[in-house]
């Protein structure tokens, strides 16, 4: 087995390589100055079981040709099999023709992970969790919520009620309500554009209680701080905001150290700066890959990576 690392998230590859006891595999990754990229496998790999870990978070297209490179120079190489190990599958939002004369780019990026040379997927927390079936090819998909429920249990919320900010995010809140033993409420939205979200209403009983704002992603908070504002103004007492991958532009972050949210708790599928101003709680998500890894690659049951099944039915 050899691990390598694209550029988006080489200390997450790192960790998941110190969880599984193996060094990571060595890789000459080089950008020319007219922007184009030249990798290199710096080792044999010649019938070996290869795993290239890559987010495609923003840059999102750079960090996508880059493992598609990486990929092909595998591929050409004659590892045996290439497992594509992506924490955070960027596109995820383009998953369906909403409007005439649009794209499906999150099935397009799947026929270009096959078409490189990808014989198996590795994700975690999909946007949509249809893009399993855009792939002709093993799809194994983890969720981050047992990460998350460890961290939560220990925080001895009292009173918890668990809010989706959104109507799909509705399964995903329903799974982390039960586990935590939690009320459920929901925040029903109206979205004005990409950026901009105008919140309706709140649906579920909220006056004196914790509450927990659950989502697989956030990249300019407009939803979360929507929503947060609508449940600290129903009666509220504590807020906090679960996100499985924090993206957190210019915007997001601003918006986040305005809004009433008084804690972020996401994880590392994503490379972020440090961000002041905003309390935020990293958890690491590297046993959990580490852990898939190591059965994928000894062809054993990953079922039990499972067992927290919440999701986006959107």
């Amino acid at each position: 087995m050899k691990i390598f690392s694209g550029s988006s998230n080489q200390p997450l590859t790192k960790a998941i390589c110190d969880y599984i006891g193996i060094p990571q595999g060595k890789c000459h990754i080089q950008p020319f100055p007219d922007g184009e990229t030249f990798v290199k496998i710096e080792e044999n790999v010649r019938g070996e079981d290869v795993y290239v870990v890559q987010s495609t978070s923003p840059p999102t297209n750079h960090h996508l040709m880059e493992m598609f490179i990486m990929i092909d120079a595998l591929r050409r190489a004659s590892a045996a099999r290439i497992t594509t190990v992506l924490p955070f599958y960027g596109y995820a939002r383009q998953d369906r023709k909403d409007q005439p004369r649009v794209p499906i780019t999150a099935k397009l990026v799947a026929n270009l992970l096959v078409a490189a040379g990808a014989n198996r997927i590795l994700t975690m927390d999909l946007h949509a969790q249809q893009i399993q079936g855009f792939f002709d090819i093993p799809v194994d998909h983890l969720y981050a919520a047992p990460v998350m429920y460890e961290y939560l249990k220990r925080k001895r919320l009292r009173n918890l009620v668990v809010v989706s900010p959104d109507i799909g995010g509705l399964k995903m809140a329903y799974a982390y309500s039960q586990v935590l033993g939690a009320g459920l409420a929901i925040v029903a939205k109206r979205r004005k554009s990409a950026s901009e979200v105008e919140s309706m209403a709140v649906i579920g009983e909220i006056r004196g209680k914790d509450a927990l704002l659950v989502d697989d992603l956030t990249e300019t908070a407009g939803t979360l701080v929507k929503a947060a504002e609508l449940i600290k103004h129903k009666g509220a007492r504590k807020i906090l905001a679960c996100v499985s991958h924090a993206i957190l532009n210019d915007l997001g972050i601003e918006r986040l150290r305005k809004s009433a949210i008084d804690e972020l708790v996401t994880t590392d599928t994503v490379l972020r700066p440090a961000i002041s101003g905003v309390k935020v709680v990293t958890l690491s998500v590297a046993a959990l890959l580490g852990e898939a890894i190591k059965r994928i690659h000894s062809n054993s049951s990953v079922t039990s990576l499972f067992a927290f099944k919440g999701g986006r039915t959107s």
